[in-house]
């Protein structure tokens, strides 16, 4: 990803040195959509849904995508029913370029995974893809509002001990970077499940391969790899 910035002090990502990395992980750090998309797929289709039922929602937690489609006394038996969908449906889920190497060249307790999955489904996907998670891992279970909302990464940051305005989030979805913005942390975009154009954020790349995460005394250093 072509980005016009060089590693100084000032830059909002590039050089900075960050007290803890915040990352999204559907789209971030693992590639589920051929999974997700057969999920949803599936469900709408039990429904009677338009295929496109789902456009402009990716990164929203599931229940308020459901809320959003379904009648107020079918919302607690169609979330359940997506919920067992998706937890069956993990086939090919892989880990993304740069990820597991992301992870683990931070120190666990300068990391957190601050997911819109509930927790069983985060755990499901994380076990199938084989990538090895943080200790932290905030999903909608913990919260109350989940992104756009600035909750789950404030959440995130508070887990680990430090101010969010202190903390970078690695995002691919527009509500996801809406909520770290919000949350005051400094962002970082994936491009890949949105254009570039779609994506407001401080720095993007198309993997996390591009970027170098290096632990000093202060935090995380983010620099350009290579």
């Amino acid at each position: 990803m072509t980005n016009s910035a060089s590693p100084t002090l000032d830059h909002p990502v590039i050089g900075r040195v960050f007290s803890a990395i915040l990352f999204d992980m559907d789209g971030t750090l693992i590639d589920s959509t051929p999974a997700v998309e057969r999920s949803w797929a599936k469900w709408g289709a039990e429904r009677g849904l338009a295929p496109d039922f789902r456009n402009g929602v990716h990164g929203q937690p599931a229940s308020q995508i459901v809320a959003s489609l379904v009648p107020a006394d079918q919302f607690a038996a169609a979330s359940q029913r997506i919920l067992d969908i998706e937890v069956a449906e993990v086939a090919d889920i892989v880990v993304l370029a740069g990820a597991a190497d992301a992870l683990a060249s931070i120190p666990q307790p300068r990391k957190a995974i601050v997911t819109s999955c509930s927790r069983p489904l985060a755990s499901a996907r994380i076990t199938a893809s084989g990538l090895v998670a943080p200790a932290v891992v905030i999903t909608f279970d913990d919260v109350t509002h989940g992104k756009p909302d600035p909750e789950p990464f404030v959440r995130g940051a508070e887990a680990l001990g430090f101010d969010p305005r202190e903390c970078l989030v690695v995002e691919d979805a527009v509500a996801g970077l809406a909520s770290g913005r919000a949350a005051g942390c400094a962002t970082l975009g994936i491009v890949g499940t949105h254009a570039a154009s779609e994506l407001d954020a401080d720095y993007l790349v198309t993997t996390l391969a591009e970027l170098a995460f290096t632990p000093t005394a202060e935090g995380i250093l983010v620099t350009l790899a290579g």
